[in-house]
């Protein structure tokens, strides 16, 4: 495609940003250079918008940092190295779908203890001992402590901080929802379901969002790819347009 003088705002008019932005995103490589008017104004054309859509259709699905990756990729024309990361992505994605599966059957079994008529029995443990078990760090026990998720006890004198058996048992289930990338707003109506009545329906929805979720960013991913196929078909038409012998 040839430049025909698109200026900035023609462009973020085109797809609803701020002049800033598309500036922004020529630097970033995001957008193919700009050639200048003699006067040193840029100069946009068709390919530059058909750039900045594609981006901006990429981005839900594939996260700024990936997109951004691909549309520098295809501009330097690495077209392989698009297809490997927008594979990544689906991969990546997919490990998600797997993990959010996995999550879902051991917090049943977890959840499970909240109903169950025996009490939970097991030692009582301090923080690093907890933290070592679940294989995180002791910070983040006392980030989910200030959160209100959980409430450990003190020990007389030294004050250290004692986790009782039921205390490890939901922070099992906070760590593996953590693990699901669920926010604190999310885990905290589940922990509350499980401990006043044993109801798993927050547990559920949970779940079910999160899988909502996955298949929302799948929606984006193939959107934003469909755009990019057609960036791609139209770089190799040009390149071939300019490297055909001439009549």
């Amino acid at each position: 495609m040839c430049s025909v003088g698109l200026r900035p705002v023609d462009l973020a008019r085109r797809a609803g940003v701020s002049t800033q932005l598309v500036r922004n995103y020529e630097a970033a490589g995001i957008l193919p250079s700009a050639p200048r008017s003699e006067s040193g104004y840029r100069q946009y054309g068709p390919e530059h918008v058909q750039a900045l859509l594609a981006y901006r259709a990429l981005a839900p699905g594939f996260g700024a940092e990936t997109a951004t990756e691909i549309m520098r990729a295809v501009h330097d024309g690495h077209e392989a190295l698009a297809y490997r990361l927008v594979d990544a992505a689906h991969a990546a994605l997919h490990e998600q779908r797997l993990a959010t599966d996995a999550a879902s059957d051991a917090l049943a079994a977890l959840a499970a203890e909240y109903v169950d008529e025996q009490p939970v029995t097991g030692p009582s443990l301090l923080v690093g001992e907890l933290a070592h078990r679940l294989g995180i760090r002791p910070s983040a026990l006392r980030v989910w402590e200030s959160a209100g998720l959980l409430s450990p006890t003190r020990e007389p004198g030294t004050k250290y901080r004692r986790y009782g058996p039921e205390e490890v048992r939901d922070a099992r289930i906070i760590h593996m929802l953590r693990q699901g990338r669920y926010y604190f707003e999310q885990i905290r109506p589940v922990l509350d379901g499980l401990r006043r009545t044993g109801s798993t329906e927050a547990l559920r929805d949970a779940i079910a969002e999160r899988r909502a979720a996955h298949d929302r960013q799948t929606e984006a991913m193939l959107y934003g790819a469909a755009l990019l196929h057609e960036l791609i078909t139209a770089a190799s038409q040009d390149a071939s347009a300019s490297t055909a012998p001439a009549p």
